[in-house]
């Protein structure tokens, strides 16, 4: 029976992925926290999760005639989204500088936990393949 990386490695790398791509969001903010009228943006990192889980229970679609409908600029969880702030500045800018750096914070030990958890797969399988 053949192993798989997806199945060996679960969740773990996209959980991985979402997290470098939500730092980027996320430095993006803090490096326009003085731009007048800049809006915060994140993405949703429960949605894309729920897309992954969804996407390796089922099999993808392909498109496999002219006529079909294409599905692959369907809805999901990558898209970027607008924060709402609590204290909207006078200039227009909706970034919260001490709540997003708080955001980059979590998001940063998220992604190194996540990380832990991808090296201790490999760590597993490395131990499989050697027979130890």
């Amino acid at each position: 029976m053949a192993i798989t990386f997806d199945k060996a490695l679960g969740i773990h790398e996209t959980a991985l992925l979402a997290r470098s791509q939500r730092a980027e969001v996320l430095a993006n903010n803090l490096a326009n926290a003085d731009t007048p009228g800049y809006k915060a943006r994140d993405v949703d990192f429960q949605a894309m999760l729920n897309e992954a889980s969804r996407a390796s229970e089922s099999p993808s679609m392909e498109r496999t005639h002219p006529g079909h409908m294409d599905v692959s600029g369907a809805a999901t969880g990558r898209e970027l989204l607008y924060r709402v702030p609590h204290q909207p500045s006078i200039d227009g800018n909706t970034v919260e500088a001490q709540q997003e750096q708080s955001r980059y914070m979590r998001n940063a030990m998220d992604f190194q936990a996540s990380f832990q958890f991808l090296n201790s797969k490999f760590s597993g399988l490395t131990k499989a393949l050697k027979g130890e």
